[in-house]
C-alpha cells in the first residue's frame, strides 16, 4: 500500500469520525426537571404526568429525559411553583394558578360556581380561553403546555352540609379565591391552604370541612378524617384550574425537532385528556368513602338549584373586580358559557 493510499484512508476515517461527532452534537439530548406538589402515586401524577413524560421520551427517541420531583422535593411550598418554573429552578411544573391569588385573574372564570358539567369539556374550554385571553397576558412569562380542571368539587365535612345555611360558622378550606368568595358570603369561615396541608388541618380541627374533588381524597385519606360528603346534581359546585407550564427559555433553547415533540404532546387535546383522566379517578376514591360507611349526601336537582341561586352574587362580585383590574370579565364569562355549551 502506497503512502498516498494510506494517507487517503486515514483522511477518510478522520472525516467519518468528525461527521459522526457532528451528528451526535446535532442529536442534542436534554433532561427536564418536572416539579409538583403531590406524591408520585396520586392520580394526576400517576395517570397524567408520568404517561406524558414517558410518551415524550419515547417519541423523542430518548433524547428528552425527565427527572420527576414529586411532593415538592426540589424545595419550597406549592404556591412557589409558578416562580420556580419562571426562574428556572424547575423546567416544568404542575400546579394550581389559584395558589397565587391575583397572578392569574382571567383563569378564575372556570372556577366560578355552578358553571361546568364535567372536567373534559371544562378543560377544553379553559385552554381555548387561554389562547384567546391569557397566554399573551397572565401567562406571557411561561410556555403553557396544558390548562385543565379536575372533576366536580364537593364538600367533605365533619357535620352534614345540605343547605347553604349549614355553612354558617363552619371553618372551611376553600381551594381558590373564587370559592373563598362564595363560601364566605354564605357564612363560612374560609381558610386557605394548599391541598397537602388538608389532612393535618382536619385532624387538628383547624378546619371542619374541605372542598375537594373525589380523586384527591384517596391519597389524603380524607374519608378517614370526616364522615360526610355532599354531592350535587347537574353542574359542579366548582372546579379548580390546573396548569402545566414550562420555563420559556428552556423551551426556546430546544432544537426545532424536540420542540415539535413537546408541541405534539401539549395543548388543547392534552388538556382535554388530562381533565378526563382526572375525573375518571374520582370513582375509586369515592368507593373508599362508601366502603368506610361514610354518609354520601346526594343533593337532588331542586336542592342543587338552591345552592346555585345562592352562589350568583359571586359572579357579580368577580365581574366587578375584573372591571376594576382593567379587563372585561363578562366577555370572558360569555365566551366560557358558549364554549361549555358546545
Amino acid at each position: 500500500m502506497s503512502l498516498s493510499t494510506t494517507f487517503a484512508r486515514l483522511l477518510g476515517a478522520s472525516v467519518l469520525a468528525s461527521g459522526l461527532g457532528l451528528g451526535a452534537a446535532l442529536a442534542q439530548e436534554v433532561t427536564l426537571k418536572l416539579h409538583q406538589m403531590l406524591p408520585a402515586q396520586a392520580p394526576v401524577p400517576a395517570l397524567v404526568l408520568q404517561p406524558w413524560m414517558d410518551k415524550i421520551s419515547a417519541e423523542s427517541g430518548g433524547r428528552i429525559a425527565f427527572e420527576h420531583f414529586p411532593a415538592m422535593q426540589l424545595g419550597g411550598k406549592p404556591p412557589e411553583l409558578v416562580d420556580q418554573v419562571k426562574d428556572g429552578v424547575a423546567d416544568i411544573i404542575w400546579t394550581l394558578p389559584g395558589y397565587t391569588p391575583g397572578r392569574f385573574p382571567r383563569t378564575e372564570v372556570i372556577e366560578l360556581p355552578f358553571l361546568v358539567n364535567d372536567a373534559e369539556s371544562a378543560s377544553r374550554a379553559l385552554y381555548q380561553l387561554g389562547e384567546k385571553y391569557m397566554f399573551d397576558t397572565e401567562y406571557a412569562d411561561y410556555k403553557v403546555l396544558a390548562l385543565f380542571t379536575h372533576g366536580p368539587g364537593l364538600f367533605h365535612s365533619a357535620k352534614p352540609i345540605t343547605t347553604p345555611a349549614d355553612l354558617a360558622g363552619v371553618k372551611l378550606r376553600a381551594p381558590t379565591r373564587v370559592t373563598n368568595m362564595m363560601v364566605t358570603a354564605l357564612g363560612a369561615t374560609a381558610v386557605g391552604m394548599p391541598v397537602p396541608a388538608v389532612p393535618e388541618a382536619l385532624s387538628k380541627g383547624v378546619i371542619d370541612a374541605t372542598m375537594l374533588p373525589w380523586e384527591v381524597t384517596g391519597g389524603l385519606k380524607v374519608a378517614e378524617l370526616v364522615k360526610n360528603h355532599t354531592e350535587f346534581t347537574g353542574k359542579a359546585m366548582y372546579v379548580g384550574a390546573f396548569l402545566i407550564a414550562m420555563n420559556k427559555e428552556k423551551y426556546n433553547a430546544l432544537p426545532d425537532d424536540l420542540k415539535a415533540v413537546i408541541d405534539a404532546n401539549s395543548g388543547l387535546e392534552f388538556s382535554a385528556l388530562a381533565g378526563k383522566l382526572s375525573q375518571e379517578a374520582d370513582a375509586k376514591a369515592r368507593q373508599i368513602a362508601i366502603d368506610l360507611g361514610n354518609n354520601i349526601i346526594q343533593l337532588d336537582a331542586a336542592q342543587s338549584a338552591v345552592w346555585e341561586e345562592a352562589a350568583k352574587p359571586t359572579y357579580e362580585a368577580w365581574i366587578a373586580e375584573t372591571a376594576a383590574a382593567g379587563f372585561d370579565g363578562q366577555a370572558i364569562l360569555n365566551d366560557a358559557q358558549t364554549l361549555l355549551a358546545q
